[in-house]
């Protein structure tokens, strides 16, 4: 997850890239910070699974076995409750406006936008994303 350091009177939050960029001229990983810390953040929230995250089972939604349920409006708000309830559960930066998601019949998959702020920042951020089944 992200770490919070402080500076003197503003939070930055900071994390390394998913993609395991290397910095070419310490060789030190990459880093992300600020917003983008918090939107990667909550994209890896968003697609664990109950039992991936070593030594917290607790962390994680059944999103992905919903996809496998029939494409259909009452999957999506299903679909829109587990994301709701794992923001609301794991994720304290974030408070959550709006959650929207779509099914996408012609690509068998589900249109994901979050409406959010960050607590400290008290500004609205809006994040997009396809969820699809992977067999």
């Amino acid at each position: 997850m992200a770490i919070l350091t402080s500076n003197t009177s503003t939070q930055v939050y900071s994390d390394f890239s998913v993609n395991f960029d290397v910095n070419p001229i310490t060789g030190d990983l990459m880093k992300v910070s600020g917003v983008n810390s918090v939107v990667q953040a909550l994209m890896n929230l968003v697609q664990i699974n109950y039992y991936e995250k070593p030594f917290h089972p607790e962390i994680g939604s059944n999103a992905r076995g919903v996809l496998f349920d029939p494409l259909d409006p009452i999957t999506a708000n299903v679909l829109s409750k587990e994301i709701q309830n794992l923001i609301d559960n794991f994720e304290p930066r974030v408070s959550i406006n709006n959650i929207i998601v779509q099914a996408d019949y012609e690509n068998n998959g589900y249109r994901v936008e979050i409406d959010f702020e960050i607590v400290s920042i008290n500004n609205t951020f809006t994040v997009s994303t396809f969820l699809q089944r992977l067999r």
